[in-house]
């Protein structure tokens, strides 16, 4: 639900995460190859397609090939395109890439992409594909003034990013360096909020730091609503492993944010995540977001807890507290008490699979689209938003 039941799949390849350099592991923080790495296509060389509400796009080729990459690039052009979204012949880039986020990175970060991109990622000479936007739309010029108005250069060491020894507990209230370690990392490089902060009709994220009760406050993306993260209720320990291995004792994550984990943040060192932890488990609401109704007819209970009985209690168990590091738990489970229940019925229809990860294996939910009928889906979609304490709108 982000999470879910499963059927054991295949261990992951182990290694070493620390045995990399400094650009490399800002590269994984920042998730660069979530975007310009096609399935099936070679690192960094671009050719994966975003669906915009102006037409396809696609990423580029960030290699340091000479004619299809960025290989001509100096550290000047490279700090331009990743702050500001310029690139090196001057034309703005789709804010796709999340360079209103990247602009609060700093001077040694910046340096240290610069130098891993030129140096240890394979040149590809992978050319670019055209993007399909209607000639109409086509026009760049006003992305400099959308620039003009959401991109802070001024951003960039905002937050001081603080420095946090690995083994540093949770148990204790976070100091000011790991807070502001988790704010540079969940504000910048990280850029939580592309996913999780709600969008303006010119498709800006609402707010871009934690000064906004919007920040992270939960929006849709690709028909699926990446929850709010100002309300989370687990243990720092708990959040921890989520990032790291894609499940932890009571929850399990699936979805977009699957590549995510996959990709980025489980590769991130134990003090980083412990400083993101800290930072998302600060702002500490009074009251958790209360869940709007979903839209579906309401029926009798009783026949959604029948339908769980029969479809979800196995794994699930009768209380809905699933299996520890199995099987995630459906109490106060942020995906069942999101504003929106398109996640929820997203797994019901499409079923879930756990991120592979270093040395965990994967689990899988089997996908219900054909098993049940829509009214069954929505009596079962109301059960679980209805018992085990989930607030609801009745």
């Amino acid at each position: 639900m982000k999470q879910i039941v499963m059927a054991m799949g295949c261990l992951l390849f182990t290694g070493n995460a620390a045995a990399q350099s400094a650009g490399e592991y800002m590269a994984k923080v920042s998730d660069c190859a979530a975007c310009h790495t096609a399935v099936g296509g070679q690192p960094m060389a671009g050719g994966k397609k975003f669906s915009t509400p102006v037409g396809d796009i696609y990423a580029t080729n960030i290699t340091p090939d000479k004619t299809s990459g960025i290989g001509d690039y100096t550290r000047q052009d490279f700090e331009k395109a990743v702050r500001q979204g310029i690139a090196k012949d001057g034309h703005p880039l789709y804010p796709a890439m999340p360079y209103p986020s990247y602009a609060k990175m700093t001077d040694k970060d910046i340096d240290d992409l610069y130098d891993y991109f030129m140096k240890e990622v394979p040149a590809s000479n992978v050319k670019n594909p055209r993007n399909e936007i209607p000639w109409l739309l086509s026009a760049r010029w006003p992305l400099h003034i959308w620039n003009w108005l959401f991109v802070d250069e001024a951003k960039a060491g905002e937050v001081k990013t603080g420095e946090v020894k690995t083994g540093e507990t949770s148990a204790k209230k976070p100091d000011a360096t790991l807070l502001a370690r988790g704010a540079y990392l969940v504000e910048g490089p990280g850029h939580c909020g592309a996913c999780h902060t709600p969008r303006g009709v010119t498709m800006q994220e609402k707010a871009y730091d934690g000064s906004s009760d919007l920040f992270l406050s939960g929006a849709m993306i690709d028909g699926w609503y990446a929850p709010s993260l100002r309300n989370l209720s687990m243990p720092p320990e708990e959040l921890k492993d989520l990032l790291r291995m894609g499940r932890s004792q009571h929850g399990a994550i699936s979805g977009p944010m699957s590549e995510v984990i996959t990709q980025s943040t489980q590769y991130l060192t134990d003090g980083d995540l412990e400083a993101i932890s800290s930072y998302l488990l600060s702002f500490n609401p009074k009251n958790v977001t209360p869940v709007s109704s979903d839209g579906a007819v309401r029926y009798s209970p009783t026949d959604g807890k029948t339908l769980y009985s029969m479809y979800c209690s196995t794994c699930h168990g009768d209380d809905g507290k699933g299996k520890d590091f199995t099987v995630p738990s459906l109490v106060n489970n942020s995906i069942i008490t999101a504003k929106d229940p398109a996640s929820l019925i997203s797994i019901i229809n499409q079923g879930a699979e756990t991120p592979q990860t270093q040395g965990n294996i994967s689990w899988k939910m089997p996908a219900y689209k054909d098993v049940m009928s829509k009214e069954e889906k929505d009596n079962l979609v109301n059960y679980v938003r209805g018992t085990w304490g989930n607030k609801t709108d009745k």
